[in-house]
């Protein structure tokens, strides 16, 4: 029996997947958590085979959940599970140990066949996934002061209300942003935003 822990805080998802998982003769669904930390602390306890983890969790999200349990048990068999198909969160989840990420729309089709492979010890993308990957597979990444400045201007701030916030002069602000808009080849700020969005780079 693949012995299988659920962590995701909408109620309905826990159950779709009970459901799917139920009329399994494979597998038992032996725990369900609703947030990261309490993942954390049924895993220490249960053991599961497989962790089936939302990203987007208010207490601790998937990424966080899964280093922490990864770092305490560094066979556990993550496969993420998420609405968002950006493939800069994408790298985050398999850098943090996740061994499939699937997209929620794709549960019915691809959940079980992945659970077994994930299992057998293979690696798991949804097809969409990979596109997307291979799309920005030789685009730089933005550096992490990159980010915190995107993330500032997604709010709304100007250049010098930026440099001000992050402790730098206005004019390293202007060259953050000009590496940021050449990098992701956007055509200003607004655009930029909306792509750094759109990748996973920055949640709002």
């Amino acid at each position: 029996m693949i012995r299988i822990l659920t962590v995701d805080d909408h109620p309905l998802i826990r159950e779709g997947i009970a459901a799917l998982v139920r009329k399994q003769a494979d597998m038992e669904l032996i725990a369900e958590a609703c947030g990261g930390r309490e993942a954390l602390e049924l895993f220490r306890r249960h053991r599961p085979d497989i962790t089936l983890m939302d990203l987007q969790m208010t207490d601790m999200d998937g990424i966080e959940a899964t280093r922490a349990i990864r770092g305490e048990f560094p066979e556990a068999r993550i496969i993420v599970l998420t609405t968002h198909a950006g493939d800069a969160q994408v790298s985050r989840a398999l850098k943090a140990g996740a061994r499939a990420y699937l997209l929620k729309g794709m549960l019915r089709k691809e959940l079980l066949e992945t659970i077994r492979a994930v299992q057998a010890g293979q690696k798991r993308l949804s097809p969409e996934i990979a596109v997307e990957i291979a799309m920005h597979a030789t685009d730089d990444e933005l550096t992490p002061r990159e980010v915190d400045v995107l993330r500032l201007v997604a709010l709304g701030n100007t250049n010098k209300e930026i440099a001000g916030r992050l402790s730098l002069t206005e004019e390293t602000v202007k060259s953050h942003i000009r590496n940021i808009l050449a990098k992701l080849r956007a055509n200003d700020r607004t655009h930029a935003v909306a792509i750094g969005v759109k990748r996973g780079i920055l949640e709002l």
